[in-house]
């Protein structure tokens, strides 16, 4: 029979899901190999064929160390919260948990359509109680947890509940708020209990705070910064700005020299480590006290005064040689301390800036280089080494949550600050005499001596340094110190389709509900927004109210808290009394191979590190880095096609079409047609007309008898009508075709356009795959005769290439070598049992249900093809002892002649001189000479 595989493939998906072929033990002898996707999240458009490249590229690799005698666990689930299914909610009324299981429903119809060897005995869903149970426990952990700097890792809160009963704050080193107290054992042991869960709070690690914030008014929720862009949320495109609200934030700071490090030691792409290194954002430098002039702001001058005390703004400077330099001071548009240092004269000026700066996204402010923007406070603060009076203003490339929220202008060293000072008319002072043209520009030399710069003046740079650095510190006005950009994590969002954050509210402090108390279950509300006085749509929750006493928070858990844990889960995926038990955490321990998209690098994989680390520092997990070895699949873009109207004279369109090759003649309009009414770019005429009522009646200019359409590669995207959904193409060429043509399409790390027009290639290769072990006839017919030498030699080539393909993870370089070994069996004539049986093996991780029909076909067991031994690679069948030596008779090729290349030149002549063929070329004459090069060439002189 023909290669029939609908039948095939769907046979073959029932015995795996009945047998639960991929289920991975949770110990075994065998050598270990986790193997992770980063699983979806379940939209409710289903799978385009550029979603399941990483999926197809992780399954080959599966199956092929399965075949290498690994236990592999290669898991699915779903990341089943987030605010599409909500905003759907909001639309229609529909409890988000039923689209939700509707879209998963859809994407493991998919999946299963595709043959991937998953162990579904594992899958999660972050959505389910049973899971998020766990998320939730995490959280308790973070929030009964400190950051003890003395030891570098985070310890249980008691300890630090120990310290203070000891001996106070003072010997405590802990990653911790500005506003601590000082005080003495015996303080502490006066406060009352809510004066110590108020200290406390400032040590968590995960903690309440007031925070700016990216609010979106029409989603009603904070959006994080890639949800936002342009000022505008990403979904929905509503007006963001800028916002202080109460907010939970966790203390990934705590670990930001840990996470630096561990980049050193994990096989990820250079590109993300960069990524990450840059948004951590180490620093080495100086924090700098500068004093606020009190003496034009009295008492009572503006409306929220404080200061009839000395107040300072505190700087972090990576350049603290260049201090002397410092022309003006800038805050943050929303720090907390503008409106009460602005003069009642910039007061107008100020607020206006400030409404501007709230419509910014804090991405979109640090992007902006070239906008030069800012307002003056009219308050002056004090240079601590030059006693100096410097003006204080606002400019919004200063953001309140980086550093102090405060930076030092010194325009003669940095261009962002030349520009500034230029704009404004600020001073520019040299401060090196190495320093050159800064009436033109910056010049951030470190060249040379101080000039201008008091008491460093003819000292260089190392020595400045260092001499600034002693002088502050004894001054109390400052000292040396590391920075990072990174800051906090804001953990709190104000949506319904989230996990309830573990926590009630009483007496204004927050506490944990008991552990039994776990899962704290989302409940149910009438409608899915913010309440009419603008809190969160927990709010609305009836009889939703604590044992203790109180309410509940009403924030749930961002969308990166499911996912920032899951691959342990899968570990050990139904236990009902831990996250993971700890002999399935000491099997696994982390995920050797990791496969998802670069756009997570500052997020879900940062956070990911963060949770890990902590969860190993309380001794939960072994691993310092969860994920060993990462890779990013490319995009796979869409191949837009494109019919071209006729316009008439005024402009008008017609319902005529002419084809691409012939546009030029015409005044046109491209307009995006359906691609999957297109095959190799020719319009199917019929279809189009049937597509939409407006071209029911449309008339065609041919080229050739057809109608070709434009191409342009573009994003895959229901707008352009270039979504290919892998439902159509399964239908029509079967899952093992499209798995190996989508690895053909090119390197798996490399973004390309989708093109359907080859995939009929790699369908007829199957076909002829399917035919190397069947008759004229189609029926089923092998022997078991010794292999040729040939044969051999044809197996052990593609044993070697996709071995060494499979290993760098260069897919698609073995589906073109799977084609050469196929054409080369079939030129043979092989029908040996032998060989095909090696071949089907090799061809199994990327064609596995075609592989497991022939299998039983060779008089295999059902089943055992996953757990069969990769073949050996042996060197030996590819080692050349002959050569087909062209020969050639006065320069001219006439005949190969096959030899032995151990011969020598006397006994190739004899050879050649014997052979009844050659003969025939010299017509009765006699040889002059035989030249004779070995491995390359015989010539005859006659």
């Amino acid at each position: 029979m023909d290669y029939q595989f609908k039948e095939i493939e769907q046979k073959w998906q029932k015995f795996w899901a009945d047998n639960q072929t991929f289920k991975a033990e949770s110990n075994s002898e065998k050598p270990k190999y986790y193997v992770l996707d980063m699983f979806p999240y379940p939209s409710g458009a289903g799978l385009h064929v550029g979603h399941p490249l990483g999926y197809i590229a992780s399954d080959i690799f599966s199956r092929y160390k399965r075949l290498k005698g690994f236990n592999v666990l290669h898991p699915m689930g779903y990341d089943s919260f987030g605010l599409p299914a909500e905003q759907y909610a909001i639309q229609t009324g529909q409890h988000p948990a039923i689209t939700t299981e509707a879209n998963i429903a859809t994407y493991r119809r998919q999946l299963d359509q595709i043959g991937f060897s998953f162990d579904w005995s594992r899958e999660v869903r972050t959505s389910e109680p049973s899971y998020y149970k766990w998320t939730q426990w995490i959280f308790m952990q973070l929030f009964n947890s400190w950051y003890n700097i003395e030891n570098d890792r985070a310890e249980d809160i008691t300890t630090l509940i120990e310290k203070f009963n000891a001996s106070g704050s003072a010997d405590v080193k802990a990653v911790c708020d500005d506003d601590v107290k000082s005080f003495l054992p015996s303080d502490w042991a006066t406060f009352t209990e809510e004066e110590k869960q108020e200290e406390l709070l400032k040590y968590r690690l995960t903690y309440l705070r007031e925070s700016t914030v990216n609010w979106c008014a029409a989603l009603g929720t904070v959006l994080a910064n890639d949800e936002v862009k342009d000022g505008f949320s990403e979904r929905g495109g509503f007006p963001v700005e800028q916002k202080k609200m109460m907010q939970w934030s966790m203390r990934i700071t705590a670990y930001s020299d840990r996470l630096l490090q561990g980049l050193d030691t994990i096989d990820w792409p250079e590109p993300i480590k960069e990524m990450q290194r840059n948004w951590i954002g180490k620093s080495v430098g100086a924090s700098v006290k500068f004093a606020v002039d009190n003496s034009q702001l009295a008492v009572g001058e503006t409306e929220n005064s404080k200061l009839n005390t000395e107040k300072y703004i505190e700087v972090f400077t990576t350049r603290v040689d260049t201090i002397f330099g410092v022309s003006y001071l800038v805050l943050a548009p929303e720090h907390e301390w503008v409106a009460e240092l602005t003069t009642p004269g910039q007061k107008q000026a100020v607020e206006a800036y400030i409404a501007l700066t709230k419509k910014k996204s804090e991405l979109d402010r640090m992007a902006d280089t070239k906008t030069v923007s800012g307002a003056f406070t009219g308050t002056y603060v004090i240079n601590p080494v030059s006693g100096e009076r410097i003006q204080l203003w606002i400019a919004d490339y200063v953001l309140a949550g980086y550093g102090t929220g405060a930076v030092m202008g010194v325009p003669s060293g940095d261009q962002r600050d030349w520009l500034f000072a230029t704009h404004f008319n600020l001073p520019i002072v040299q401060i090196l005499d190495a320093q050159k043209d800064i009436d033109v520009q910056a010049d951030p030399t470190k060249e040379g001596k101080y000039i201008n710069s008091g008491f460093i003046n003819g000292m260089e740079y190392k020595e400045a340094v260092a001499f600034l650095n002693n002088w502050l510190e004894e001054k109390g006005f400052g000292k040396a110190k590391v920075n990072f950009r990174q800051r906090d994590a804001i953990f709190g969002r104000q949506r319904y389709w989230g996990e309830p954050i573990p926590v009630y509210f009483k007496d204004g402090l927050p506490y944990l509900v008991q552990e039994e108390e776990l899962p704290l279950l989302l409940p149910e509300i009438d409608k899915y927004l913010p309440t009419e006085t603008g809190e969160p749509p927990l709010a609305r929750a009836e009889d939703w109210i604590p044992a203790a006493g109180g309410h509940y928070e009403m924030s749930t858990m961002p969308g990166w808290a499911g996912s920032s844990w899951y691959w342990y889960r899968y570990m050990d995926a139904n236990n009902n009394d831990e996250f993971a038990s700890k002999e399935a955490v000491d099997y696994w321990k982390a995920v050797d191979l990791y496969i998802g998209g670069s756009e997570h690098a500052t997020g879900h994989l940062l956070y990911s590190r963060f949770w890990n680390k902590f969860l190993k520092d309380l001794g939960y997990t072994k691993e310092e880095e969860p994920f060993k070895k990462l890779i990013n699949q490319g995009m796979i873009q869409g191949r837009s096609n494109f019919v071209y109207r006729i316009n008439d004279e005024n402009g008008k369109p017609t319902n005529t079409y002419v084809s691409a090759g012939l546009r030029k003649e015409y005044k046109t309009s491209a307009l995006h047609v359906d691609v999957n009414i297109v095959e190799n770019d020719t319009l199917d005429l019929n279809k189009f007309k049937a597509w939409r009522e407006e071209y029911a009646n449309a008339e065609f200019i041919l080229e050739g008898g057809k109608y070709i359409c434009g191409v342009e590669v573009e994003k895959m995207s229901k707008s352009k009508f270039n979504v290919v959904n892998p439902d159509d193409l399964i239908e029509r060429y079967g899952a093992d075709t499209l798995r190996m043509y989508e690895m053909f399409l090119g390197p798996l790390e490399q973004s390309k356009p989708w093109n359907t027009n080859g995939i009929e290639g790699v369908f007829k290769f199957l076909r002829k795959f399917w035919r190397l072990f069947h008759n004229e006839e189609w029926v089923f017919h092998v022997n078991d005769a010794v292999p040729t030498k040939a044969e051999q030699k044809a197996l052990h080539k593609i044993i070697k290439k996709v071995q060494d393909d499979i290993e760098r993870f260069s897919f698609n370089t073995s589906v073109s070598s799977f084609m050469i070994a196929v054409n080369e069996l079939t030129d043979l004539k092989c029908k040996n049992r032998q060989i095909l049986e090696d071949m089907v093996i090799i061809l199994s991780p990327y064609a596995p249900h075609i592989c497991e029909e022939l299998w039983v076909l060779l008089g295999n067991d059902a089943g055992t093809l996953s757990y069969a031994a990769f073949p050996t690679f042996k060197p030996e069948y590819l080692v050349e002892d002959e050569f087909a030596y062209p020969v050639s008779i006065n320069g001219k090729m006439k005949m190969n002649l096959n030899l032995s290349l151990t011969l020598a030149q006397p006994e190739v002549e004899s050879i050649l001189l014997a052979d009844e063929h050659f003969q025939k070329f010299l017509d009765g004459k006699a040889p002059k000479k035989i030249i004779f090069v070995k491995g390359k060439i015989i010539n005859v002189v006659v």
